[in-house]
């Protein structure tokens, strides 16, 4: 997945979508794996941050993340490589 390079995020979690004019807001965690996407990260370099920034156990970050990937992608805020 690839996140749209236009979307703007702020420090506090805010998501806005010039395309569009949606916005939205996420938590810290959420705001970190957007940040790590927009920088271009592979899926397991992101993976591997957040478990370390977090202290979270893989197999919970691998549901997690999947699950807000697939907010992103009904939002349309991520595309396919």
């Amino acid at each position: 997945m690839k996140i749209n390079s236009n979307l703007a995020i702020s420090d506090t979690g805010f998501i806005f979508n010039p395309s569009n004019g949606d916005s939205f807001s996420t938590n810290a965690l959420g705001a970190d794996i957007i940040r790590l996407m927009k920088e271009g990260k592979k899926t397991a370099d992101i993976k591997k941050a957040i478990c370390e920034k977090y202290e979270v156990d893989p197999k919970v970050l691998d549901k997690d993340y999947d699950d807000f990937m697939s907010h992103l992608r009904d939002h349309f805020l991520v595309s396919h490589d």
